[in-house]
């Protein structure tokens, strides 16, 4: 056991669309289980000190997926977080790899339709939803990412769930 966290060795880790309620329910799980959480785009965001948005407009996509997986690759060198990633993570080469042995990894699954309706504003925020058709775009991220997101350890269908629901649902699967 890791000294550190001897109670909670590994990750939880949460995957899904944008929207799907990673952050919200990261840190209600993080909260119950005692455990420190993270959502990967606040902290790239405190690392850089700028927003996704304008770290996407000035550097591109492919730079913010070098961070996330550098990000990635440091706290698979620790351990017992509850961690929150963008919703493009699990596509991302290399992350999932580098900490699938020190992890349970849980897919929250949604309709492309619900996950916009609970971003409400915060989706402008969100730079591959900012085009002229974001429910077009979630339901492309969707179809392009699914197979990654189903390599996730469990699932969890959180359409018809309140957050109480999902949060009691994963500590259960966190062994919480």
């Amino acid at each position: 056991m890791h000294p550190a966290h001897p109670v909670h060795p590994v990750h939880l880790v949460l995957v899904g669309l944008p929207g799907s309620g990673k952050s919200t329910v990261g840190r209600a799980v993080a909260e119950r289980l005692g455990r420190p959480f993270m959502d990967f785009d606040r902290e790239i965001e405190r690392r850089e000190g700028a927003t996704v948005a304008q770290l996407f407009a000035d550097r591109g996509e492919p730079w913010f997926r070098d961070q996330e997986r550098a990000l990635t690759n440091e706290l698979a060198q620790k351990l017992g977080m509850v961690l929150a990633p963008g919703g493009g993570w699990m596509a991302n080469p290399g992350c999932y790899e580098a900490i699938k042995n020190c992890a349970v990894v849980v897919y929250l699954r949604v309709t492309p339709e619900t996950a916009l309706s609970r971003m409400g504003a915060e989706r402008g925020t969100r730079p591959l939803l900012s085009r002229a058709d974001p429910l077009a775009e979630l339901h492309n991220l969707k179809t392009a990412r699914e197979s990654a997101y189903l390599q996730a350890n469990h699932t969890v269908s959180t359409e018809l769930m309140s957050l109480v629901e999902v949060v009691d649902t994963i500590v259960v699967l966190a062994g919480g």
